[in-house]
């Protein structure tokens, strides 16, 4: 018989108090606020946006941001907004939207045609500002920036009004209309908001809402020469798009109490600004403005540089869409910031890949085997599994011949006696292939090891093995007469410390890491890897996960690696 957990007798005495109990202490904090509005507010919709400025390319931070916005109105019902908050010309681009729609796409995330930008609001924004004049709350100001600086005093100590804060509305009209008709120069004047200069949040003290920029816009072109700061702008966009819920990091908690005058004094939609902490991961920056000074200094290779913790950079390194999905819900949303460990972001990637990278062999470090009871033009094309993991991933063929290579760290002259690899009078086993014996090798001037010649047991074959022998080791290897030469680049953290950034009196870039990419250029894979299309990924066998980076070319494929099979970059540079 089955019982009906939620009705008034259960033979298991379940606590439907403690069920739902534990349902609410499954939610953050952001979907508390949530599920209490929609408790509370009739015909109340879940509205989010994303608004990144286009100044640069997003990097794992706005992940997060991504994630939360889009994955909460999705899990209630509701919307999110694309808008890009493009009120700075001097700094924005079209190259930085085009990057940003697409890492949103990559990340798998959908707008629906609800793509905006500020820039759509540069006339409402204007009139809103008339507004605030005619209702004395806000002025033009002709101090230069020092002036306004020292005007606004210090945390501990109260501002000085401006000398121009009691002009009469009528001026202020003209004078704005004459900064918008390009009369002034640049720096000359400013609109300010008329609060409070004694205000102990320094934001409320007179912030300026207008500057003249006498530069092109990426969209706008020269219609305009004023600009909305970012403090004035962002809170109103929220607002003519209805967002209920404006989520945004912890540094804009201070803004809050300006975000809401704003929309108190203009009498406009109420949106609801909701901080949470940012992400921080260990031995990554991610100030748009540092990043931008590893671009420009030639510290990397451009945004996508598979060291950057661009998303643009971690598509190119290997990632996929669903480890940083995932790796963004396993850390959670919290309200206090914290540090989470890059081991985290490695074992989401591995997890994710084991499921889904082809397996392949590539020998990074090749010496060459002579199988010595081979005959010299035999080839023989043996059966290897794609994916272990995958049922349905299939097979492929890897031809074996009398030449092999196999990685130089996998023989040893004087091996311990729990080492299972090659060495002199040992046995192992080639991976989808046969037990081999080694019974000779050749040294070269250095001492190390150019040529080992082995026998092999044909009775060994891996999947029909009847030979009783047995080899507690097994390698990869590829055939010499088929291998292609591939290029492998190893990436390591960009920095030495997990927080490059801390230490605010010593530059972020005397932390910089000279190992941080090793180039291996005489490396040799199987051949199905060279025609493997850009972009594929795969398990190098005992090694780790690559993809097949853009920079390849017919006659030299190039494999970045993703992640080391195991959590092993901890103490490396």
């Amino acid at each position: 018989m089955e019982w009906d957990c939620w009705g008034l007798e259960c033979p298991n005495e379940c606590n439907i108090a403690g069920m739902e109990e534990s349902k609410k202490l499954s939610l953050n904090f952001i979907e508390e606020i949530i599920e209490q509005d929609l408790a509370e507010k009739t015909g109340w919709k879940v509205h989010t946006r994303f608004p990144p400025e286009p100044n640069g390319y997003l990097h794992i931070g706005h992940a997060k941001s991504i994630c939360l916005n889009f994955g909460i109105a999705e899990k209630y019902g509701g919307l999110t907004n694309l808008r890009f908050d493009d009120t700075n010309p001097t700094t924005e681009e079209t190259e930085y939207v085009e990057s940003i729609k697409k890492d949103i796409r990559w990340l798998g995330f959908d707008w629906e045609g609800r793509e905006f930008y500020a820039s759509d609001y540069f006339e409402i924004l204007y009139e809103y500002a008339q507004k605030l004049i005619r209702k004395r709350l806000a002025y033009v100001d002709d101090s230069t920036s020092d002036e306004i600086a020292e005007q606004k005093g210090s945390p501990t100590s109260s501002g000085i009004e401006s000398p121009y804060r009691n002009r009469s509305v009528e001026e202020n009209l003209d004078l704005f209309s004459r900064m918008r008709a390009g009369e002034f120069e640049d720096g000359s004047k400013v609109l300010r908001a008329k609060i409070d200069m004694a205000s102990p949040n320094m934001h409320l003290r007179d912030p300026v809402m207008y500057r003249i920029k006498k530069e092109s816009h990426h969209r706008t072109g020269d219609a305009w020469c004023i600009y909305p700061m970012y403090d004035f702008a962002h809170g109103q966009s929220d607002s003519i798009e209805e967002i209920t819920y404006s989520l945004c990091t912890l540094e804009f908690e201070n803004h809050r109490p300006l975000y809401d005058w704003y929309i108190e004094a203009l009498d406009i939609f109420p949106s609801r600004q909701i901080e949470f902490a940012r992400l921080n991961v260990s031995h990554m920056v991610t100030s748009k403005r540092k990043l931008l000074q590893l671009v420009e200094g030639g510290h990397v290779k451009g945004w996508d540089d598979p060291r950057m913790p661009t998303i643009a950079g971690l598509r190119r390194r290997g990632y996929t869409p669903a480890s940083i999905r995932t790796f963004c819900d396993k850390v959670g949303i919290a309200k206090r910031e914290n540090l989470i460990e890059m081991a985290l972001l490695e074992f989401c990637v591995r997890e994710d890949l084991n499921q889904t990278a082809s397996r392949a062999m590539a020998v990074l470090d090749p010496v060459k085997v002579i199988i010595e009871n081979i005959d010299p033009e035999h080839v023989e094309w043996l059966k290897a599994e794609n994916n272990p993991e995958d049922p349905d991933a299939g097979s492929r063929e890897v031809p074996f011949s009398r030449e092999i290579f196999i990685e130089r760290s996998d023989w040893m002259l004087d091996p311990p006696k729990k080492y299972f690899r090659l060495g002199p009078d040992r046995t192992v086993r080639l991976k989808h292939a046969y037990i081999i014996h080694c019974h000779d090798h050749k040294l070269n001037a250095n001492g190390n090891v150019s040529e080992i010649r082995c026998t092999y047991y044909p009775d060994s074959k891996s999947g029909s093995d009847t030979s009783g022998i047995k080899a507690k080791g097994t390698l990869h290897w590829v055939s010499t007469s088929h291998a292609r030469s591939v290029e492998v680049r190893h990436y390591h953290t960009l920095f030495t410390e997990p927080e490059p950034t801390r230490d605010e009196d010593k530059d972020f870039l005397e932390f910089l890491n000279p190992d941080s990419l090793t180039v291996i250029p005489s490396a040799v894979a199987e051949p199905a890897l060279a025609a493997a299309p850009v972009g594929s990924r795969f398990q190098f066998l005992r090694k780790g996960y690559y993809i097949k980076d853009q920079d390849s070319t017919d006659d030299c494929p190039v494999f970045n690696l993703i992640v080391e099979l195991r959590d092993s970059w901890k103490g490396k540079k």
